[in-house]
């Protein structure tokens, strides 16, 4: 009987690391079997079979594709209209199911860092260390740049260093875990995480120097005036955070899912009916002005990191270079008009200038430098 209890007792104060440690060897035998089979190609045929099949649902497209063909018949589908009505469907079921399957995730671990906790971590840290820990705290955080502000303000007001609160302002709308797998889904892991990877990149950079050039004190004065309510911390139960977790993901679909259908239809567009010529005239890799047209033509946009992945998917299927859809994808969630007019009522004239250079410089640099490494993404 007491070894029972013990047994029992053990299992609940390690649940959660005996449920890591096996999901991780589940993962690592399946790459073993994998290799054992067939050596590096079974790597990546599995591979290859995570992005296609399960990020990417090509086995939906597939369905799709054999139902549209047995309600509007072979002569339809086969028309620039019947591959419209199969991509638009297609990409709005693909993106909604990945979007609400990864806020839902996001958002459990999301709930284990309340602000105010949050806020107590990144106030003992300084230095660029603690804008990367700003940089990262950005992926967790299903927000577009509107909704990411006012977090910035509330950081701002508990003394957090400007280092910090930008490379989270920066991050935030930029990167997250669901635009990881999202993108996965559409372009595959390279691309994907050189997104990520040059997303934080800019994030860090462009927080340290706000901070090391001491511009990032021009902030409004009422910010700085603001007191924090202390709230002593709720511990919250599984039930709590599921409910939390739900409640998140339905305000963050109902937030965004116009945009995803306004991406995925001009995204459907430029698919079937923009010849690839006229993309790669203007967007290949090869053009010079490429990289700025795109970063122009995304900050009127407004639109969060989900609402981009299908226009960005019909461009690189038309040729353009990897790192002008990167150019274009962080332009319109960076630096979109709205957020950018909201920010102005947070900081001054003097720090929205150069928070607008240093990013616009930056996505820019990784448009071109992207755009030169092209060959390794093709």
């Amino acid at each position: 009987m007491e070894k029972d209890i013990e047994k029992n007792s053990f299992w609940k104060r390690h649940k959660k690391l005996i449920i890591l440690i096996a999901v991780i060897l589940v993962i690592g035998l399946t790459i073993v079997i994998a290799a054992i089979i067939d050596g590096i190609n079974g790597i990546k045929a599995l591979g290859s079979f995570i992005t296609d099949q399960i990020l990417g649902m090509k086995w939906l497209n597939s369905v799709l594709g054999l139902a549209f063909t047995s309600m509007f018949g072979a002569e339809f589908m086969a028309t620039h209209w019947g591959d419209v009505i199969h991509f638009f469907i297609y990409d709005t079921i693909k993106i909604i199911i990945l979007l609400c399957l990864l806020i839902f995730l996001i958002s459990y671990i999301q709930s284990y860092f309340p602000p105010e906790r949050t806020k107590k971590i990144l106030g003992k840290f300084h230095g660029i260390g603690t804008n990367a820990v700003g940089a990262l705290l950005g992926t967790v955080t299903p927000f577009c740049s509107c909704s990411s502000i006012p977090i910035f303000m509330g950081f701002t007001r508990a003394g957090i260093s400007s280092g910090v609160t930008f490379s989270f302002l920066i991050s935030s709308p930029l990167v997250d875990l669901g635009a990881l797998i999202l993108l996965a889904s559409v372009f595959g892991f390279p691309i994907a995480i050189a997104y990520v990877v040059v997303g934080l990149l800019l994030a860090v950079i462009g927080g340290t120097i706000i901070e090391k050039t001491g511009v990032g004190k021009h902030v409004q004065d009422f910010i700085l005036e603001g007191t924090i309510a202390e709230v002593e911390g709720v511990e919250l139960t599984r039930k709590d955070r599921f409910i939390y977790a739900k409640d998140q993901m339905l305000a963050t679909l109902k937030k965004v899912w116009i945009y995803i259908l306004i991406g995925v239809g001009i995204g459907a567009v430029i698919h079937n009916f923009i010849p690839a010529e006229w993309i790669e005239k203007i967007l290949g890799e090869d053009k010079w002005y490429s990289v700025l047209v795109a970063s122009a033509v995304g900050v009127p946009m407004y639109a969060d990191i989900f609402g981009t992945i299908p226009v960005a998917e019909a461009l690189f299927a038309k040729g353009a270079g990897v790192g002008t859809i990167l150019a274009f994808m962080m332009s319109v969630t960076a630096l979109s008009l709205p957020s950018m007019i909201m920010l102005s009522k947070a900081v001054k004239p003097k720090l929205l200038f150069w928070f607008i250079v240093i990013v616009v410089v930056g996505i820019i640099a990784i448009g071109y430098i992207f755009n030169a490494l092209n060959f390794i993404f093709i």
